[in-house]
């Protein structure tokens, strides 16, 4: 599988990642332990998680099963902090939430540091400066390589990176992990532009549209898939809607010419959209994952590729259509 450099950073990450927000809840460990042996051979190296993944139980059965399958420097563990849906607050990213939480991941990884830790969510309660300074003590102690944000907006996100870039020392934020895919492309208003112009890499999440693009829920819900999930049903549902039939229609159309399956498409465009540095792949079982690393051997004809940007294109308003420097392959 093609590595890719996160962002302007040293870190080199494989262009699809390991996605586990399923792991501990509706992936079973054996299944994940499939997933895990399936990606590692494909030569993937990036592993997407977050403490609040099964309630940090994603983590554990990450870390009862890397020591196993590959040494701890071949790969690239990515997990979150910050968000705290149990409590009396949705949000916490205060520095010691977030340090308390950074040690218990790397309790439950079983691993000494993370390679890319990202704050999971804006805070508005806690000072920007401090979330941005338990960053910096994160990586200063050695625990954290390289820190990031994750569904900050826009101006959240180049502040952040404006200001651990203002002095030498600060940890640099190298990744945006965001939501992004052919039924969502909000992102291509200003955190691309943003990431071009201040060197972070965007870490794609939720790249088939919650599982829309598959195509799945053509007609119906099947009883085995997300939607009729307890937990991610409410999840899915945003994306069960017209305007997001139309665009599946044109991706199952390219993929019936092209021979291959809807997500195949949907992921080799979004892989190879500008900026993105990694593309989050979400299976549940070990089939859907092998399915979804078959778009590693698929590029998109740039007549199909452009076919899609055109049934997915998304409005884009003042001011953004008036920045000066905006590269155009961004407005699709």
């Amino acid at each position: 599988m093609h590595q890719r450099p996160l962002g302007r950073s040293g870190l080199a990450v494989s262009r699809l990642a390991l996605g586990t927000m399923t792991w501990g809840r509706d992936t079973d460990p054996d299944d994940a332990a499939d997933q895990l042996k399936i990606f590692l051979e494909a030569g993937g190296t990036l592993i997407d998680t977050a403490d609040v993944y099964g309630d940090g139980d994603a983590e554990a059965v990450i870390g009862s099963l890397l020591d196993h399958l590959a040494p701890r420097d071949e790969i690239v563990i990515a997990t979150k902090a910050g968000l705290t849906p149990h409590r009396y607050r949705a949000r916490d990213a205060s520095r010691g939430n977030l340090l308390r939480s950074l040690d218990a991941s790397l309790r439950r990884l079983g691993t000494d540091y993370v390679d890319l830790w990202q704050v999971h969510g804006y805070d508005a309660q806690t000072p920007f400066e401090e979330t941005l300074a338990a960053l910096d003590q994160a990586v200063a102690s050695g625990r954290v390589r390289y820190a990031g944000v994750s569904n900050f907006s826009a101006w959240q996100t180049a502040r952040a990176a404006t200001w651990q870039s203002a002095y030498p020392g600060r940890a640099p934020i190298v990744a945006a992990q965001m939501e992004y895919s052919l039924l969502e492309r909000g992102i291509e208003r200003e955190i691309l532009p943003a990431a071009a112009a201040l060197g972070f890499g965007v870490l794609a999440w939720s790249p088939l549209g919650r599982g829309v693009l598959t195509g799945k829920y053509r007609n119906g819900r099947p009883l085995d898939s997300r939607a009729a999930s307890e937990h991610m049903a409410g999840f899915v549902q945003a994306y069960l809607e017209p305007r997001s039939s139309s665009i599946v229609e044109a991706v199952v159309t390219a993929a019936a010419g092209l021979g291959v399956s809807p997500l195949e498409v949907a992921l080799a465009w979004i892989r190879d959209r500008p900026g993105i540095s990694s593309v989050i792949l979400g299976a549940r079982t070990s089939g859907q994952l092998q399915g979804a690393l078959r778009s590693e051997q698929l590029t998109l004809p740039a007549e199909i590729a452009f076919a899609l940007d055109d049934v997915s294109a998304i409005e884009v308003g003042y001011p953004e259509r008036e920045g000066a420097g905006y590269p155009d392959t961004y407005f699709g």
